[in-house]
């Protein structure tokens, strides 16, 4: 470490023009090799395997703090841009009444014991455990009757969207 620690070092200075940054850049460098060591082709340059992993380094360091520096932008253009109005469109609102009423249809196909299950978990939302409770059931007959009830619904609703 102490024989190529100037070169890699010097080679992260050069690039960062950041001495803590180069440092930081060295000591992860030296960490992944003596991690890696098993991987080191003995037909190059011990030196080159170090500046290759320590370039490598650099560039993550570099998407790193570009995707963050992006991310804060972005962020902030939001706060300034972002007035969206959110209230639904009376098509929205026809339409999601029509899919409501479609949903309701093909729960009705249920068997009733599968229907009561799909109410109490989606359109009451109560737990598992509070839908264990009110139908004297155990949770894991509970999981398994949504299971089923969720399997046999998608199948009916497939069957009457062809």
């Amino acid at each position: 470490m102490d024989f190529y620690w100037g070169s890699v070092y010097g080679y992260q200075l050069k690039n960062t023009g950041n001495e803590n940054d180069a440092e930081d850049i060295t000591i992860q460098t030296f960490a992944k090799a003596f991690n890696k060591i098993q991987l080191y082709n003995e037909e190059y340059e011990f030196n080159t395997w170090l500046i290759a992993i320590s370039k490598n380094l650099y560039q993550d360091l570099l998407r790193k703090r570009k995707s963050s520096i992006q991310f804060k932008v972005s962020a902030e253009e939001d706060k300034i841009y972002d007035i969206v109005d959110d209230t639904p469109s009376p098509e929205d609102k026809i339409i999601k009444e029509q899919n409501l009423a479609k949903l309701l249809k093909d729960i009705k196909k249920l068997k009733p014991k599968y229907q009561e299950v799909i109410n109490l978990r989606f359109f009451q939302e109560l737990s598992y455990k509070e839908i264990s409770t009110q139908i004297d059931e155990p949770i894991n007959n509970v999981k398994v009757k949504l299971l089923r009830a969720k399997k046999l619904l998608a199948e009916i609703i497939k069957k009457s969207d062809v």
